[in-house]
């Protein structure tokens, strides 16, 4: 089968939050936020902006009449800044118009004296002064320090590792409809629909039931609305019950950029040790996150950067350092990869390093360090069905690895102009949500006396497919055609305690609860088929809308079965509820089960880098992936070449550039640059491994979303390859993303270029 609303997205017809037709007397809301980025707040004048015809309301911090403060991990976040700024364009005023414009007029009126204060954007600023999130962390096995004189090779660096902004298509957005009773439903841009019913309760000061949260999908999400969706959803709900009449709310694309956090960026050390057979044996890392003003998510971010700082190798001495460290930008966030590839990016770099010491290919100490069955990583899970090996060496055997060096080599020979570059990226991510409480999954399947069946789950649709997975469960459940299944909005009348829909675990959680649900009501069906055909229930079977018997066709259709069904009293709704056994994970214990499984692949990325303009082209990138036994094969495809597509992005072109004074330079897709599919390569191949069911995952399948991400960092070192063909060097702080510019900087020794006279005709 096909995504299920490929069609209505290729013609226009989704609705997404803000497309259903406005209710009667809708109101439209703007934000006003700070100039600066740190200060201490003197004076506020909303007069002007209060007194314009048309505005309906302004709303600051006494405003809100239950919980003020706002936060997933902690409530450390006001709703709007009422005593200090944090950061630049941090809100502090609420206005509510009769239409958008007028609303964003307005809230230019507004006025605000700041005293300000010193601003600091750098993490390691911040380390240093012990301004932390947390406390600092630091995770071991083994002793990296008794290690050092027994390498042969110790090698240490830093690293720079930029943001990433999520540039969904649609941005963030809310509407709330006050109800009666004192109630509120609330249509949001979220992938936490109970995350956002719970806060908006706690703002209004009223109990849970009372608000209705509804998502039918969003126009991506990439884990920036996992939990900062939740603001604009709390502002338009205060301002709907406030004046009681409907108020939307909807950033565009500058607004969203500035207010909302990013992907972290990090700050990293490291130093790793190995022999001169290749073998690491030690490797210490320090990874300086830049949190930004608030908590949001940046401890269980960092938590993931920590259990995944090793990926795919094999390492008996690790130790590594986390802080939390709080600047003065927007709070950063979760993004695809949830701080992975911030880990594995920092032991990338050392391997490269090492090599480039060595005189080796990268791929000779990858290769050689591998991980496998039996191996305990650092917080104390054991391997098991480990599949990383096997997916390097089909790579190794379909892409021809032992030829790629030689071409390279030969290309590179005989061309000045341009030069090649390779790199091999192993990649092995942990599923589960690391905390254990959040890996639970509901469904509610309903099957109608017509036959036609529905689905309602926590799942967000967010463009990767779960809803098109529900339904493919579902009708192979049911051995009925998909087009008899229809998957609901994400509702919290319908579905409580929603899990966001994140982790890569959504298809997994929710997908094996809508199992459970359908195979309660099979069960019922089996028994009225067995009485009707004079079987037994354990012989029954459906295929293709036929009742079977023994594996023999019957003259029972699947819709005669259901109205049977109906007219016996026999059940056909459940619900269905799923947790993975055996998990468990506490960071101050050495043994720990925090993943239910981990998934696997090796990407190979080859580059062409322009050596006089500094362009460079993504020539190829050829993936083998453990995907288990596939769902719908062309979902997990494009979720594989999409995230392919955003990891090259994050360590090329995206160059999130902020100012000493935290002001967003980036700010517009004018001078944000995100790949586009002329930027992809024309040559990318992806492989799926062949017989490799996983008994976890529903129908033997495994999760998608963010292991291909990490595929996209090879990109990186296949460029620093070919730079380093053209002029070697070991640069004082390895920097990421590695935009032309800086690959033209990496190319001349521009320090040593003396700048020409002006001419006379200047």
């Amino acid at each position: 089968m096909r995504h299920c609303d490929s069609e209505l997205h290729v013609t226009g017809r989704s609705e997404y939050t803000d497309d259903v037709a406005p209710p009667e007397g809708l109101l439209h809301g703007a934000v006003f936020g700070s100039p600066i980025a740190h200060g201490k707040i003197r004076n506020l004048d909303t007069s002007a902006a209060n007194a314009i015809e048309g505005v309906r309301g302004v709303f600051v911090y006494d405003d809100i009449p239950g919980q003020k403060f706002i936060g997933a991990v902690i409530q450390d976040e006001p709703l709007f800044a009422y005593d200090e700024v944090m950061y630049h364009e941090h809100p502090i005023v609420l206005i509510v118009a009769d239409t958008a414009e007028l609303a964003r007029k307005a809230a230019k009126l507004c006025k605000v004296e700041i005293d300000p204060l010193p601003i600091t954007v750098c993490p390691r600023e911040a380390y240093k002064a012990g301004d932390v999130l947390q406390e600092v962390r630091i995770f071991e096995k083994g002793d990296v320090e008794s290690v050092w004189d027994q390498c042969d090779y110790v090698l240490e660096g830093k690293i720079d590792l930029a943001g990433q902004d999520h540039t969904y298509l649609e941005t963030n957005r809310a509407r709330a409809v006050p109800k009666e009773d004192g109630q509120v439903k609330v249509y949001s841009s979220t992938q936490s629909p109970s995350a956002g019913q719970k806060t908006i309760a706690a703002v209004l000061g009223i109990p849970m039931h009372k608000v209705e949260v509804d998502v039918k999908r969003l126009g991506g999400g990439f884990g920036g609305k996992e939990d900062q969706a939740t603001h604009w959803a709390c502002m338009a709900s205060l301002a709907a019950v406030k004046l009681q009449r409907p108020v939307q709310i909807v950033l565009n694309r500058v607004e969203d950029m500035q207010m909302t956090g990013k992907r972290h960026p990090y700050k990293q050390d490291f130093k790793i040790g190995l022999s001169k057979e290749g073998e690491i044996l030690a490797f210490d890392v320090a990874h300086y996150q830049n949190s930004g003003a608030y908590m949001d998510l940046s401890a269980p971010v960092l938590e993931r950067t920590v259990l995944h700082a090793t990926n795919a190798y094999a390492i008996p001495h690790v130790k590594i350092l986390a802080a939390a460290c709080r600047t003065h930008l927007p709070p950063n966030t979760a993004y695809r990869g949830f701080g992975g590839p911030q880990g594995m990016f920092a032991l990338e770099a050392a391997i490269y390093r090492a090599a480039t010491e060595m005189g080796v290919s990268p791929d000779w100490i990858q290769k050689k360090n591998l991980i496998q069955d039996g191996y305990k990583f650092h917080y104390g899970q054991v391997l098991k069905d480990c599949r990383m090996q096997r997916t390097w060496e089909e790579a190794e055997d379909a892409f021809e690895f032992s030829s790629v060096n030689d071409r390279v080599e030969a290309y590179n020979q005989t061309h000045r102009g341009t030069k090649k570059g390779f790199a091999i990226m192993p990649v092995c991510f942990g599923i589960s949500f690391t905390k254990t409480f959040l890996n639970q999954g509901s469904s509610l399947v309903h099957i109608y006396t017509d036959g036609s069946v529905s689905v309602s789950t926590g799942g967000i649709e967010m463009g990767q497919g779960v809803s098109s997975n529900m339904i493919a469960i579902v009708a192979r459940s049911f051995g009925i055609s998909p087009d008899r299944v229809r998957c609901n909005s994400t509702n919290t009348s319908r579905i409580a305690n929603i899990s966001p829909s994140a982790a890569s675990a959504t298809s997994d959680l929710n997908g094996n609860a809508t199992l459970i649900a359908c195979q309660e009501i099979l069960s019922g069906l089996c028994d009225v088929a067995a009485r009707e055909l004079g079987g037994k229930p354990e012989d029954i079977s459906i295929e293709n809308g036929i009742v079977h018997l023994s594996d023999n066709l019957t003259d029972l259709t699947w819709e005669q079965l259901v109205l049977k069904s109906y007219f016996s009293r026999v059940q056909l709704m459940a619900h269905g509820f799923y947790t993975p056994p055996g998990l468990h994970y506490d960071f101050t214990k050495s043994d720990n089960n925090p993943f239910h499984y981990y998934t696997y692949g090796t990407c190979l990325i080859e580059v062409t880098v322009d050596c006089l303009r500094g362009n460079y082209t993504i020539d190829s990138a050829k993936i083998v992936h453990d995907l288990g036994r596939g769902i719908i094969r062309s979902v997990d495809l494009g979720q594989v070449e999409g995230g392919l597509a955003q990891g090259i992005g994050w360590v090329t072109l995206e160059d999130l550039a902020y100012s000493d004074d935290g002001r967003l330079l980036s700010f517009a897709l004018s001078t944000y640059k995100a790949p586009d599919a002329d930027f992809m390569p024309d040559d990318l191949v992806v492989k799926f491994l062949e017989n490799a069911d996983n008994p976890g995952g529903p129908l033997g399948s495994k999760a998608v979303g963010e292991p291909p991400f990490m595929y996209g960092i090879g990109a990186y070192f296949a460029i620093q390859h070919a730079i380093d063909a053209f002029r070697p060097q070991i640069p004082d702080e390895i920097v990421s993303p590695m935009t032309p510019e800086r690959v033209l900087l990496s190319l001349y020794d521009v320090k040593s270029v003396k700048p020409a006279e002006p001419s006379v005709a200047l």
